[in-house]
């Protein structure tokens, strides 16, 4: 499908738990605000799950990654990503793929966003070769064995940092 916007903001909402932001997502945030006049990343918050950093902790990260970028807005949310990028007045979703893996869950995300919410497009943007090892569970993995995972992370960016001490 393509998406033509005349006179509008082309506004994307890029959701994930995001814990930690890795230069993996970043790769997708940098291609996303090539293709949009703006880019919500959006911090699912799940309260029944514990991860590696608080959500006040990946939200201040990315915000901080971002500090400079004008056109990168940081939010936690506890919704559907549909309803939420409805209330930010997003138009798109983007979503990234590393593999066929997760092409397959992302085409059924899609299929099923599109059935809730018709009014939403879907852009799957593929992770650059460089990072498309780099996830979130490889960063929490090597952290929790006391491997440094300072090359995954985006740079000038220390995950001891963010950590509840």
């Amino acid at each position: 499908m393509i998406c033509i916007y005349i006179g509008m903001e082309r506004i994307a909402i890029f959701p994930g738990s995001f814990d930690p932001f890795t230069r993996g997502h970043e790769a997708i945030v940098d291609e996303a605000l090539r293709l949009f006049d703006r880019v919500i990343v959006a911090i699912g918050h799940n309260t029944q799950k514990r991860g590696l950093l608080t959500v006040e902790a990946r939200k201040r990260l990315i915000e901080e990654l971002y500090r400079t970028e004008e056109r990168v807005e940081v939010v936690v949310y506890n919704t559907l990503t549909g309803d939420e990028a409805r209330r930010l007045g997003a138009k798109t979703i983007v979503r990234s793929v590393r593999n066929a893996t997760d092409f397959e869950y992302e085409r059924t995300m899609e299929r099923a966003n599109r059935h809730i919410f018709p009014d939403l497009d879907t852009v799957i943007l593929i992770a650059p070769a460089e990072v498309e090892h780099i996830s979130s569970s490889l960063v929490r993995e090597l952290h929790a064995f006391g491997h440094d995972v300072a090359e995954l992370m985006p740079e000038g960016i220390r995950l001891e940092e963010y950590l509840d001490k």
